[in-house]
C-alpha cells in the first residue's frame, strides 16, 4: 500500500524540494518498486490504487535539436507530432535516454518534470484537466506525488495541448 505524506521526507527529491519551496499543496506516495515490472507508469497506478488515467508519465523527447518535456498519462502514448506542433516544431522523436538522465538529474522511470537540473519547456497532456489532482513522477522510481495539474503547469511553465493518444 502506498504511504501518502504532505511534509517534506528527510533526504527529499530535488522534485518534493521544489514543491515544498513552492508552497504547492501535495502528497507523496512511496510504494514497492519492482524491477521486473514492465510499465513504470502502471506499476506505480497499481500500487497506489489510482486510475492510470491520472498517473501521468514524464517523457523526454528530441524536437528540432531542443529536447522537451511531454507528460501524458501512463493509460496511453504520447503522439511525437502533436508535441512538436505545441512547441512550435516540426518534427520530434523520442531523447536519448542517457541524454535525458544527464539533461534531467534524474533516472528513466524517475524522471520528473519538476525540480530538474537543466529546465526544458514542458508540455501537459490536456486531459490532466479533468482531474482535481494528478501523480507524476516525484524523482525516483517507487516514489509518487500527487497534485493539482494547474500547479504542475505552473510551476513547470507547461503548455496544456492534446499530446496524448488512447
Amino acid at each position: 500500500m502506498a504511504k501518502k505524506s504532505k511534509k517534506q521526507q528527510p533526504g527529499g527529491t530535488p522534485a518534493t524540494v521544489a514543491l515544498t519551496a513552492a508552497g504547492v499543496d501535495h502528497t507523496v506516495h512511496s510504494y514497492e518498486h519492482d524491477p521486473a515490472h514492465p510499465s513504470y507508469g502502471e506499476e506505480a497506478a497499481e500500487a497506489m490504487g489510482v486510475s492510470p488515467d491520472r498517473v501521468f508519465k514524464t517523457l523526454v523527447a528530441d524536437v528540432d535539436g531542443a529536447l522537451t518535456v511531454a507528460v501524458v498519462p501512463v493509460s496511453g502514448t504520447l503522439d511525437l507530432k502533436a508535441l512538436a506542433a505545441a512547441v512550435g516544431g516540426k518534427r520530434a522523436a523520442m531523447a536519448d535516454p542517457a541524454l535525458a538522465e544527464r539533461t534531467t538529474g534524474y533516472v528513466r522511470g524517475g524522471i520528473s518534470p519538476l525540480g530538474q537540473r537543466k529546465k526544458l519547456p514542458t508540455v501537459l497532456d490536456e486531459s490532466a484537466g479533468a482531474h482535481p489532482t494528478i501523480c507524476v513522477s516525484a524523482g525516483r522510481r517507487g516514489l509518487e506525488v500527487e497534485l493539482p495539474p494547474a500547479d504542475l503547469a505552473t510551476l513547470t511553465k507547461a503548455v496544456l495541448a492534446p499530446i496524448g493518444r488512447g
